[in-house]
């Protein structure tokens, strides 16, 4: 696998499940990092083992601030932009701060390093930009309408990309992410992901609530196989493979019982009492598609893309982070 190497990176959102993984992967390949993060949704602990680093930066600051953007990018040769507010639900409820988050701070960033002259910005897209698309697997050129505020934004984002690379020659990435699972997730909050809360209510040994009757599917994506499709996006060099969306997954679908039998199996490992816990169902979430499985043929032709983990594999390992870090 290809990493870029003795390079100065940004990561916004960095202190974020997404962007703390990335961190450590290019500060482990020799590379000068900044982050630049609010921690409105990112924690400081997601960084304990960079912060004496003396080839990372850590930068207070929200990315709808445009000095801040600017102060970011100084000196920097490559932007990922993992900086969001993420969650449906959330967007739904509080559409607006999602717009000024999602749409307006991206846009500060992709202007910063433009006026930077960064030499490439690859960005965290979203597999919500499907919408009602019935098609599947999801093909990137092939999209529907967008079923919530937070995919509406996520594609714009797209639009914006494209439209930099036009008119400024920005080198744009976007990487669209299909539920992405692993270390260091967060299981707490009204938002958190099906996965840690899952895990967090099974350690406990109390029944995890399914929406729905368990048949919606997706395509679950372990954190290591995000994290080299960011690696490939860096240092991706035909002309053919920047200014580019692409779909990051595994190719695999998993309905959420078959999610929650394989998680449950993989944490009583660890304690045989939750082999006996059992879900509860409630109902379907509002803005949520029923099925998702994505096409990744176009990432592994032009980035050279091949996903490591499976989501049995990769549930295996999350399953030993989550009993170590949240039991």
């Amino acid at each position: 696998m290809r990493f870029v190497e003795n390079a100065r990176v940004l990561v916004t959102g960095g202190a974020g499940f997404i962007g703390s993984n990335l961190v450590d992967s290019l500060l482990a390949h020799g590379n000068d990092v900044v982050v630049l993060d609010n921690f409105a949704t990112g924690r400081i602990e997601n960084l304990a083992g960079c912060l004496k680093n003396p080839h990372f930066r850590l930068i207070f600051g929200d990315i709808r601030d445009r000095e801040k953007c600017r102060q970011a990018v100084d000196g920097v040769d490559f932007v990922l932009h993992e900086a969001a507010l993420g969650s449906v639900p959330r967007s739904i409820k509080d559409p607006m701060t999602s717009t000024d988050v999602n749409i307006g701070g991206f846009v500060n960033m992709l202007f910063a390093a433009q006026q930077a002259k960064v030499r490439r910005f690859v960005y965290a897209a979203s597999s919500s930009t499907y919408g009602d698309s019935k098609t599947l697997p999801k093909v990137e050129d092939k999209i529907g309408r967008p079923l919530s505020p937070y995919a509406i934004t996520k594609y714009v984002n797209e639009l914006f990309a494209e439209n930099f690379a036009q008119l400024y020659g920005v080198e744009t990435i976007g990487l669209r992410y299909f539920n992405v699972f692993g270390r260091r997730q967060d299981p707490a909050g009204a938002y958190a992901a099906v996965i840690p809360k899952f895990a967090a209510a099974l350690m406990k040994h109390e029944a995890p609530v399914i929406n729905g009757d368990g048949s919606f599917s997706r395509d679950f994506t372990y954190i290591d196989n995000v994290i080299q499709a960011n690696m490939l996006a860096l240092t991706a060099e035909t002309p053919e493979a920047v200014n580019q969306v692409y779909n990051v997954a595994f190719g695999e679908r998993t309905t959420l019982n078959e999610l929650f039998e394989q998680l449950r199996s993989s944490l009583a490992k660890f304690d045989p009492a939750i082999g006996s816990v059992k879900a509860v169902y409630g109902p379907n979430r509002k803005g949520d598609i029923p099925h998702s499985l994505a096409c990744i043929d176009k990432a592994r032709r032009l980035l050279g893309y091949n996903p490591e983990f499976s989501v049995r594999q990769g549930l295996e390992q999350a399953a030993q982070w989550y009993y170590e870090n949240l039991s």
